[in-house]
């Protein structure tokens, strides 16, 4: 996960552990990537307001490591961020409120290894 806000991510690391997913938080794209080149990641959830996220370049290099689902959220009134992450290739892209509202019943689909939420999670 690329996020820096500690309080929301922790929501995000502690609703994964309830479902037994390892979260691992990153606050830049860099240590993301790194992150994902040890332990491919089935899903990547980015915070689209980081502010060194450099969203096609991210997505290319996440795509040739594990080739993750990639769930992009971000303030439901910049409606432009939300479409260029839709066009830049993000496999689900919605507001911070819809993405709240959906975590604990939606992550263990998202973070599952086959397209449609069923087989293995990561651990």
């Amino acid at each position: 996960m690329l996020c820096d806000d500690l309080v929301f991510s922790s929501k995000v690391v502690a609703t994964g552990r309830a479902h037994g997913i390892a979260v691992a938080v990153a606050r830049n794209p860099a240590a993301l990537v790194k992150k994902a080149d040890e332990f491919p990641p089935a899903c990547v959830i980015l915070d689209l307001h980081n502010p060194t996220l450099v969203l096609p370049e991210l997505l290319a290099m996440l795509k040739v490591s594990s080739s993750p689902r990639v769930i992009g959220f971000g303030s439901h009134v910049n409606f432009e961020l939300l479409k260029a992450a839709r066009e830049a290739g993000c496999d689900a892209v919605m507001p911070r409120s819809q993405f709240h509202k959906l975590l604990e019943s939606d992550l263990p689909s998202w973070a599952s290894l086959s397209p449609w939420g069923e087989g293995k999670r990561t651990e």
